[in-house]
């Protein structure tokens, strides 16, 4: 296997991101772009090994959540590489057997269930079709928070702040989950699980990792002032971006309409996101 040269500055940052994005998976097995991220660290850093052990479990993790052929492609890219891997034929063989005594093949409803890459994008390009309403996340939130009454709606209207369109932020937006914690509403931490369950989006420690800012600066801070996010790192062809509120599709669409690369989200702490932004966007 080909291993890119790396100056040790380089080489610290992927350590760095092994680490980091271990732990995530650890906690969160299914976590496919977590995984795909680290497969593409092992690979830039010539771990072989490694580099074979998650694309497994990439693999394992897509038969999980039902999506044979995600699987069946990972597993290939591990022959094409160890052709006499036992563990990965028998995965192979049943899973076509699985497929084979299936009933039907997926209804459109569940294809568009599947968390692929590509469904994320084209759902991005059909809701920037009808420019209606501006999602900024509001109506999820207020299921998760006052539907279920953990809050009631009388906190919900005083923590949240309907952001002003028309003229471009002077400083961060703080977000929503941090007003609720500073006004002794519902506490941050509990935010930020329940988030990121409900989200399935993982969590990752940015007072940890080391902030690409060139790469934030290249990204409007229009965008990432007002809806308090942070395109933090890039891995291959995608961008790493951290927000507070992943139901934010408004947010998603402005982002992805200054860049090429996919993005992957993650879940911030809100005072490092406001931290690094600031540092970012003097």
């Amino acid at each position: 296997m080909a291993v890119t040269t790396l100056n040790p500055g380089e080489e610290a940052q992927l350590q760095q991101t092994i680490e980091m994005f271990e732990v995530i998976v650890q906690s969160q097995p299914t976590d496919t772009q977590s995984l795909e991220i680290l497969k593409e660290a092992y690979s830039k850093l010539g771990r072989e090994d490694d580099l074979i052990s998650t694309s497994k479990r990439i693999a394992q993790a897509y038969l999980q959540q039902g999506q044979l052929s995600s699987a069946i492609l990972e597993y290939e890219t591990v022959l094409q590489r160890r052709p006499d891997d036992k563990d990965v034929r028998l995965a192979l063989n049943q899973i076509e057997a699985k497929a084979s005594s299936a009933a039907a093949p997926p209804t459109p409803d569940q294809q568009a269930l599947m968390p692929g890459s590509d469904t994320l994008i084209m759902r991005r390009k059909a809701r920037a079709d009808i420019p209606l309403v501006v999602d900024d996340g509001r109506k999820m939130l207020y299921k998760i928070y006052v539907d279920t009454k953990l809050i009631t709606a009388g906190d919900f209207d005083l923590c949240w702040r309907n952001v002003d369109l028309s003229m471009p932020p002077t400083d961060v937006i703080e977000p929503f989950v941090q007003t609720l914690h500073e006004k002794g509403v519902f506490l941050l931490e509990k935010s930020l699980r329940l988030l990121s369950d409900k989200a399935r989006t993982a969590y990752l420690p940015l007072e940890r990792y080391d902030i690409d800012m060139d790469l934030a600066r290249g990204f409007p801070a229009e965008v990432c002032r007002r809806w308090c996010v942070l395109p933090f790192d890039r891995m291959s062809k995608a961008i790493l971006v951290a927000t507070a509120n992943p139901f934010n599709q408004q947010a998603a669409k402005e982002l992805s309409e200054a860049t090429t690369h996919r993005l992957l989200w993650y879940i911030a702490s809100p005072t490092d996101l406001v931290s690094n932004l600031r540092k970012a966007f003097r």
